[in-house]
């Protein structure tokens, strides 16, 4: 059996960004899934369902991805779902504190590795909540997010 890699984040909405990291992991894993989370004490731009069915349509192409949803510790969710390795993006040196915390309390309560991606330079100041930032301000974040999410936000702003 492959390697399985989880990546999981909000993706409130997927960006550019996270879409390299998928593509690239699923070049280097057999398997990898995409995990949509949610925290009920987060306030959301695009609810639960919305930002899996974006997930989904932005990774359709790949073959080897899948999109769940998940709750609570992302551990469990490995657990569940037999992943090998948690995948994480580093855009700057500010991520990997906070990342190398959560990568060695994962590893503690489950034994699951944790792995990092660079984020491509042409990507590093992209995130979401830059992307929700200049959309609710009324700019245009085509060449931030895959066209299934600048529909979805121009549907948004249209209503």
């Amino acid at each position: 059996m492959g390697k399985t890699a989880i990546y999981a984040g909000s993706f409130d909405p997927i960006t550019v960004g996270h879409l390299d990291i998928v593509q690239r992991a699923a070049s280097i894993f057999d398997r990898v899934i995409v995990a949509v989370g949610n925290n009920p004490a987060k306030r959301y731009f695009f609810e639960l369902e919305q930002r899996e069915a974006l997930v989904q349509e932005a990774v359709a192409a790949s073959t080897n991805v899948e999109v769940v949803r998940f709750s609570g510790l992302l551990v469990h969710t490995c657990q569940e779902l037999g992943a090998d390795v948690i995948l994480r993006g580093l855009r700057s040196v500010s991520d990997f504190e906070p990342e190398f915390r959560y990568g060695l309390a994962n590893r503690d309560l489950s034994g699951i590795e944790t792995m990092f991606l660079i984020s491509d330079p042409q990507h590093l100041f992209v995130s979401s909540s830059i992307v929700k930032e200049i959309a609710t301000n009324g700019g245009d974040v085509a060449k931030y997010v895959p066209e299934c999410v600048l529909a979805a936000i121009l549907d948004k702003e249209s209503t």
